[in-house]
């Protein structure tokens, strides 16, 4: 069947996940439309046409959406019953809003695992702040809110006593404190037909304070047995919900070699940024040739890679400007990626650095060199 360049994507969200769909979409010749709160979103000035709305109001999401043949989402916290209508209606809605439904609340997120006989850590499920003292697991556990956490907010670890003065007072869930060897994600990517493929399993190192990925290594230091194994649970997990488009699936590899599912997200994600340099397809165009109904791509690494957040540093907030970019340029296989956040702030996500080198220590090298030269500070101090 012919390709046709005449389709309209609309993409609720304007941040820096839909800024780099957005550049992958350019190839494909789509004509990109989104939608965002902030008039300065990251989305703002590479789309064909920039909406500022409120995604969590149905009619916004309605009338947003009217002349749009596919939508897709670079959030979770959109209005799901616009887009219920919407597939109603015939829209294309990748991922669908029934598999959103199950994985933007965390407790049913957890509780589909369990039902699907998918491994998870042991949880409970608490409705108030008195409910996760009483969740009969011992410390130390984690505490995570039910719906709207991203970025390590929403989630609390009570280590001691005195730590339940931090405990969520709405719906959330109690799970035990996972004593891992080393925290893991993989890509998958599903077509509408069933075609499904995994990029190369990445470990995670996240940062102490901030609760978010300070940067990884593709592919992680595992054995090829631990890798396949998390690579088959990554499409069983996939397969579960039905998803079109990515999945990103977050895991924990026990000291024991067991893997656990931690959480998904159901569309491009923070564990995949590499891509953009590293493999043969990125993570970005995967997912729209999934929604598109293209054939999904290699996915294969062209070279060993890394990923570096840059994140706001702490004390700067206020317009944003960045140190050592000059230095971290010079360096071979080292490409920044600016998010066009013009304003700063403590662990805000301003951009990210892809590190490509054939040579695993030197690879380690450049991430310490990034990671301690390139700053992000603002202006005014």
């Amino acid at each position: 069947m012919p390709y046709s360049t005449e389709k309209k994507l609309g993409i609720l969200g304007g941040g820096q996940l839909g800024r780099m769909l957005i550049q992958s979409a350019i190839d494909f010749d789509i004509h990109i439309k989104a939608i965002d709160p902030d008039p300065s979103a990251p989305c703002k000035y590479i789309a064909h046409e920039f909406v500022v709305g409120n995604f969590r109001d149905y009619q916004t999401v309605m009338d947003f959406a009217e002349d749009c043949d596919i939508i897709t989402i670079e959030i979770e916290n959109v209005n799901l019953e616009a887009l219920e209508d919407l597939e109603k209606q015939g829209k294309k809605v990748f991922p669908q809003p029934s598999i959103l439904r199950k994985i933007k609340n965390k407790r049913v997120q957890k509780a589909f695992y369990q039902e699907h006989k998918l491994p998870t850590s042991d949880f409970v499920l608490t409705d108030t702040k008195e409910a996760v003292k009483e969740c009969g697991l011992e410390l130390p556990f984690v505490n995570k809110l039910g719906e709207g956490g991203y970025d390590g907010k929403g989630v609390q670890i009570i280590r001691i006593e005195s730590d339940f003065d931090k405990a969520f007072v709405e719906p959330s869930l109690v799970e035990k404190l996972i004593d891992f060897e080393k925290e893991l994600a993989v890509v998958v990517a599903r077509s509408e037909s069933g075609e499904m493929k995994t990029f190369p399993v990445v470990e995670m190192v996240f940062h102490p304070e901030a609760n978010l990925v300070e940067y990884l290594f593709a592919p992680a230091k595992i054995s090829q047995e631990i890798e396949e194994k998390a690579s088959k649970l990554a499409i069983e997990t996939a397969s579960a919900f039905g998803i079109v488009g990515l999945l990103a699936v977050e895991m924990f590899l026990t000291k024991e070699g067991e893997i656990l599912i931690n959480e998904v997200a159901p569309r491009p994600h923070n564990s995949g940024h590499h891509t953009l340099r590293a493999n043969f397809v990125s993570q970005f165009e995967q997912h729209l040739r999934a929604i598109l109904g293209l054939p999904l791509g290699n996915t294969e690494a062209v070279a060993p890679s890394a990923m570096v957040n840059l994140l706001g540093e702490d004390g700067h907030t206020g317009p944003a400007q960045y140190e050592g970019m000059d230095e971290v340029l010079e360096v071979s296989g080292v490409h920044p990626f600016l998010y066009g956040k013009a304003m700063t702030k403590p662990f805000r996500k301003m951009g990210h650095v892809s590190i490509v080198d054939s040579d695993f220590d030197k690879l380690e090298e450049k991430v310490n060199f990034v990671k301690n030269t390139l700053k992000v500070v603002s202006k005014t101090q």
